[in-house]
């Protein structure tokens, strides 16, 4: 770790240590992500990146149906796209197609590297999507921490035309408990693994990387008995993204923690999964 740690950021950056048991919190989605997988129609291990051999998972394709791409947490080191299955049953039960993706983990796996797979998802279901039958004029993503952050990074402006892609190609996006300002995690255990500098959060902060023009309809949210990292991230990115004149939501989640709260996309009437189809709905 090149930067010291600070225990008070430590602290307010811990997911782990802010719920009584992250095994149960843990459990509860994976049982949800295996009930997921056991009853929707999958098509799985689609490779988007043969280079990494990063894949995904579709879940509910039918003919004319929007895709919802889906990007797990973890704090980039850990997650899998089987164990997030959860994210499919609420959007596919309302007649959206959700993929849910893999991409290499740190600390073998550098942020860039990570941030540049999921942007490759994107271009391959943009690309792909249409002879699956999916309309694919607008991708929407989201995601729960890293994957918020990643987000974040999708939404960003500045790297469509490197992977052939419009600028305005997302349309909506959920980004849960994300990280935009990378700065704080310089001075927490988490860059034992991630080994950040100022140049990485300069280039991959999304709030750093705002477009100037989007008409990206953003869903934030953050789960009320989170700690206050998070919080803080949510807060700050909410009105750096309305400054810029942009579409932003976010729903409160008072009663929630960093995990249950992704666990809420499984329910089709859930708040999350009502916002992001009014979300998709809005789009142009």
């Amino acid at each position: 770790m090149k930067f010291p740690l600070d225990p008070q950021i430590d602290h307010d950056f811990n997911a782990r240590e802010s719920v009584a048991s992250f095994d149960d919190e843990f459990g509860k989605l994976i049982t949800l992500s295996d009930h997921a997988m056991a009853t929707l129609p999958r098509q799985a291990d689609l490779v988007f990146d043969p280079e990494s051999g990063a894949a995904l998972d579709l879940y509910g394709v039918e003919k004319g149906r929007p895709v919802f791409l889906w990007i797990h947490g973890g704090y980039w080191r850990i997650g899998s796209k089987e164990g997030n299955a959860f994210a499919a049953p609420g959007l596919v039960a309302n007649d959206v197609a959700v993929a849910v993706m893999d991409y290499s983990l740190a600390p073998a796996a550098s942020l860039e590297q990570i941030v540049h797979e999921v942007r490759s998802a994107v271009a391959w279901l943009h690309r792909e999507g249409p002879a699956l039958g999916l309309d694919t004029r607008k991708i929407h993503v989201g995601g729960s921490s890293a994957g918020g952050h990643l987000t974040g990074a999708v939404i960003a402006g500045g790297w469509h035309a490197r992977y052939d892609l419009p600028e305005d190609i997302i349309g909506a996006a959920l980004a849960l408990s994300g990280i935009y300002d990378l700065e704080p995690l310089l001075s927490t255990q988490v860059n034992a693994w991630m080994d950040m500098d100022m140049g990485t959060v300069a280039a991959l902060s999304p709030i750093r990387h705002i477009p100037e023009q989007s008409q990206t309809q953003l869903v934030l949210s953050v789960g009320g008995q989170e700690r206050a990292g998070f919080l803080r991230e949510t807060q700050q990115f909410h009105a750096a993204w309305a400054a810029k004149g942009h579409a932003v939501t976010q729903v409160e989640m008072a009663d929630y923690n960093h995990f249950d709260i992704t666990g809420t996309l499984a329910d089709p009437q859930a708040k999350l999964v009502q916002a992001t189809l009014n979300a998709i709905r809005a789009c142009p």
